[in-house]
């Protein structure tokens, strides 16, 4: 006996509700891909404790890393008021309550379920490496203080210490190529080594000193000014020197010093100075300037006294004031020197020059890569405004508005006549605060060497489909759907018949 028609359209139900299952379970089963889910972001606190002032930064990098160094990028800067941490050796306890309004600003910005595994570093430069010169004692009361309040946060804390001249200017250079993009750069859908040579040179001038940094076209013959990387998968070699005391702050004082020691003959005169202004005339505390290290006294001096200053204007004599600041005679008769009888190959390739070297330049619109008869006309030109030009020129600008002149020129000076650029290679220097949105400093390039030592950790792996396989994943579970309640309506019909 056959079939009856309700009878086969029930059993052709529950085939296609067979067929159409079995097929939807193929495709979830045999055409899934294994995915990368997007890794977990890593983030790191630097600060960085300068000699007039401290700034705060947190990077965030993705956990799986880009061949062993995390791909880092800046999420906050922050500026810390009061000045630099050097500066509290009779507090030292307020060094480190000075940090807490930007740490909190930092901590609000990272998943706090992320706060006990951020490594969180401060870094303190020339300042501090002057006051360990002139106090030891002084300087470990304030690394313990800032320490202690920063060991109290909710971070991993690793430690607070002061930075070798040397890892300053490094870190700085590391920080450039990076956001530039000549140590590894995204194209093609995929991060990649950039070509060797285009590598930028570092030039750093803080307040208390001076570093240049840069890959010269031969070898580095002095070892001593040599530093070594690994980044991305690839070697570095790297030429940096830092100069104590050849930061704008402490080359302001000592000029001063210089002057007045030059008065000692007749202390009852002004001193003349021929880095301010004409008309510009101040008393300042000797005793201010004999607090460095940088400045040596003389016993004929009487640092109680105040010092009468008065401004000539003339940017010549200043400049002859500056170069008596520099021992260029110490490199004469060497091939390779810069001054001070410090050794340095020649400059080689673009240069970025920032923080006061960009500041000075910034205030004179000397930043669009002028020619440097251009730079040196302007700069003698501002040096030769009187005082009360400048005063209603700039307003809102006097705290270093009698600086900008000496500055200008001492830049000029250490550029040309220390570290040895010419008018041929002038082009070359590029003065910059930031590069690609990111503050350019040793902070960054400091991540970066501490994310080399934070093991990478392996993406997450998943099963997915594409679209077009989960669209008809999607009909074929509907169409399975639809049979099996065909055919149980058919069946439930067909056996109240």
């Amino acid at each position: 006996m056959g079939l009856s028609w309700k009878e086969r359209v029930f059993m052709a139900l529950l085939g296609v509700a067979a067929a159409s299952g079995l097929t939807m379970l193929v495709l979830i089963l045999v055409k899934a891909t294994n995915v990368l889910l997007p890794a977990d972001t890593k983030f790191g606190i630097v600060f960085d404790a300068g000699s007039s002032h401290t700034s705060l930064f947190v990077y965030q990098w993705p956990a799986n890393k880009e061949k062993d160094t995390g791909v880092v990028s800046q999420a906050l800067t922050c500026q810390i008021e009061g000045p630099g941490i050097s500066s509290y050796t009779s507090d030292p306890t307020q060094a480190g309550e000075s940090l807490k309004s930007c740490l909190e600003e930092a901590l609000a910005l990272i998943p706090q379920a992320q706060h006990p595994e951020t490594p969180t570093f401060l870094g303190s430069t020339a300042g501090m490496r002057l006051l360990s010169q002139k106090n030891s004692s002084q300087a470990r009361d304030i690394l313990a203080a800032v320490s202690q309040t920063l060991s109290k946060s909710p971070v991993d804390f690793w430690g607070a210490k002061i930075l070798a001249g040397q890892d300053e200017g490094a870190f700085g250079w590391i920080t450039i190529n990076y956001v530039l993009g000549m140590l590894l750069k995204y194209s093609s859908g995929q991060w990649i080594l950039p070509e060797e040579g285009m590598l930028v040179g570092a030039l750093d001038l803080g307040g208390a000193s001076t570093q240049i940094s840069f890959v010269p076209q031969g070898p580095i013959l002095d070892q001593s000014t040599q530093v070594t990387f690994r980044l991305y998968g690839a070697n570095y070699s790297v030429y940096t020197h830092s100069y104590l005391c050849f930061g704008r702050d402490q080359i302001l004082s000592r000029l001063l010093a210089k002057l007045a020691q030059d008065r000692l003959s007749s202390q009852v005169a002004p001193v003349r100075h021929p880095c301010y202004h004409s008309g510009y005339q101040a008393i300042l505390p000797l005793s201010s300037l004999y607090d460095s290290p940088c400045i040596h006294t003389t016993d004929s001096l009487n640092h109680t006294q105040n010092l009468t200053v008065e401004g000539t204007g003339d940017p010549g004599n200043c400049v002859v004031a500056l170069r008596s600041l520099f021992n260029f005679s110490s490199c004469k008769g060497q091939k390779d020197c810069a001054f001070n009888g410090v050794y340095q190959p020649p400059v080689h390739g673009q240069f970025y020059a920032f923080s006061n070297f960009y500041y000075t330049f910034h205030f004179l619109n000397l930043t669009s890569r002028q020619s440097l008869n251009t730079v040196n006309d302007t700069v003698w030109k501002f040096c030769q405004k009187p005082w009360k030009l400048v005063e209603v020129s700039y307003p809102g600008q006097e705290r270093w508005l009698r600086d900008y002149c000496a500055s200008g020129l001492y830049i000029l000076v250490l550029l040309l006549e220390g570290y040895k650029f010419s008018e041929e290679t002038w082009p070359n220097i590029q003065f910059q605060k930031q590069a690609g949105d990111t503050d350019i400093g040793w902070t960054l390039g400091f991540m970066l060497n501490l994310t080399g030592m934070i093991p990478a950790e392996a993406p997450t792996h998943w099963r997915a489909q594409s679209y077009s396989i989960w669209t008809a994943g999607v009909v074929f579970a509907v169409l399975t759907l639809v049979a099996i309640l065909g055919a149980a309506a058919i069946q439930i019909f067909w056996t109240q018949d």
